[in-house]
């Protein structure tokens, strides 16, 4: 009978682990999206003079440009400070950037025609996709946008590095400009145009203030370290329980 029910309880965690991550990342329907992701950017000339900030032992200049305020759905997500990626961490020594995130906002969401799509991060890229014309041609372009966020504080970083596709948030800050001289010399900026593609076409963000709006599949993601931790104590009651039969 115990090795009955422990049988059950392995089972059951691995079809949450496998539903969650299976789901977890899924975007919610039209219904979920809030007023406030509707909303285009906001750009506005500000007047603000280039500073320094240090973040992991790297010494930037920071220049901005433009006010910037975004809201919207996250689709598509890079976390730089991964391991398998040293490209930011140590090859250009950009600590400053903490996360991309890829997000889409206004009629996109309206229509529900996101959903329609399959979105991919890369290192310094956002990547949609669709194999039908009729839903590409429903998509407008110059409504989604991937971001490159900055900031040195610890804690706006670990919010940010939190957000996960699905989510709604709210970015406020800068377009801005950086660059540092700590061995090889280096240098990124920003677009200011919603309508551009290709190479330069990302948005840089020094953030100033961000929130999330919603998170969304909760449940699902919650299932993931359930899972691992219901079959890790299944794998361990089998280790165990034969000997405790046998007294």
């Amino acid at each position: 009978m115990l090795h009955t029910l422990n049988g059950l309880l392995f089972a059951a965690s691995l079809f949450l682990v496998a539903g969650g991550l299976w789901l977890r990342d899924r975007l919610p329907p039209p219904t979920s999206v809030l007023a406030a992701s509707l909303s285009e950017p906001t750009q506005l000339a500000g007047r603000r003079a280039p500073f320094g900030v240090s973040r992991g032992g790297v010494d930037y200049t920071v220049s901005p440009l433009y006010t910037y305020e975004l809201r919207g759905m996250v689709v598509s997500r890079h976390d730089t400070s991964v391991w398998w990626n040293p490209t930011h961490r140590n090859w250009w020594k950009d600590h400053l950037n903490v996360a991309d995130l890829c997000i889409v906002w206004g009629d996109n969401l309206k229509s529900g025609v996101y959903r329609e799509l399959s979105y991919t991060s890369g290192s310094f890229t956002c990547y949609v996709a669709t194999k039908d014309s009729h839903t590409w041609s429903q998509f407008d372009q110059t409504g989604f946008s991937n971001n490159h966020l900055l900031t040195a504080n610890p804690t706006t970083a670990k919010l940010l590095r939190s957000v996960r596709p699905g989510d709604q948030v709210v970015v406020k800050g800068w377009l801005a400009e950086y660059a540092h001289d700590a061995g090889m010399p280096f240098r990124r900026g920003t677009s200011v145009r919603r309508d551009d593609t290709g190479n330069g076409a990302c948005e840089t963000i020094w953030v100033e203030d961000a929130a999330v709006l919603a998170r969304a599949n909760r449940s699902w993601r919650s299932a993931v370290p359930l899972g691992v931790i219901g079959a890790s104590l299944a794998l361990l009651f089998w280790c165990f329980l034969p000997a405790r039969l046998e007294r």
